[in-house]
């Protein structure tokens, strides 16, 4: 792996064609929120079915943590929409056919002529690509359990959202005052559309 893909760092924002032939970005795909990121060899690896079957049965859970998933491979189209479809994925799948992933990151696996997959590695990023941890999945224990990535995106999450503690001097006040910026989802709603949860003329705002 390229040296400066680690925490910290900045991961390129490659643009390639997704499952259904629509190019995207992975600054659009991950939004303002954490992603988690594989870089595949493809779908004859079992390997990379066991991994994404494994995200794909707790996806729900990374759903409603508002985080987001992105695979590339270097399958070509249709290979790669049997790959997202055999193993129950919801999230988007990129193809890279050309290895141009593989090439910029310097991570070929050359123990695999055959295939010519990209070495797997598993990344978790903070809003703006930004690298906070790098799993490198040649060997399938080099690969991250979910609980692996839940550790991950805690540290991640807590470290981006500046409501993760509703306790934090400040927060409350900036709530009744109708100042949603530190608020995720809230910040981007006219405050005006927000009902008032909050009293502080009652026993429990006093």
């Amino acid at each position: 792996m390229r040296p400066d893909i680690r925490p910290g760092g900045t991961f390129p924002d490659y643009s390639l064609p997704d499952h259904d032939g629509t190019v995207r970005t992975l600054s659009e795909l991950q939004g303002r929120d954490p992603l988690i990121l594989t870089l595949a060899r493809g779908n004859y690896c079992p390997k990379e079915h066991q991994q994404h079957l494994e995200l794909a049965a707790n996806y729900p859970k990374i759903a409603v943590a508002y985080t987001q998933v992105a695979t590339i491979a270097t399958d070509d189209h249709h290979t790669l929409q049997e790959f997202r479809a055999s193993v129950g994925a919801q999230w988007t799948f990129l193809s890279d056919p050309g290895r141009t992933v593989q090439q910029d990151l310097d991570i070929q696996e050359y123990t695999d002529p055959e295939h010519n997959p990209m070495i797997p590695h598993t990344l978790v990023l903070k809003p703006g690509l930004v690298v906070h941890s790098v799993y490198n999945g040649y060997w399938f224990w080099g690969r991250p359990s979910f609980y692996d990535l839940w550790r991950d995106l805690r540290t991640a999450t807590s470290e981006i959202r500046p409501d993760w503690d509703l306790s934090t001097p400040g927060l409350r006040e900036a709530w009744v005052a109708g100042d949603f910026t530190h608020f995720h989802g809230w910040d981007r709603k006219a405050p005006e559309s927000v009902p008032s949860s909050y009293d502080d003329t009652s026993p429990a705002g006093r």
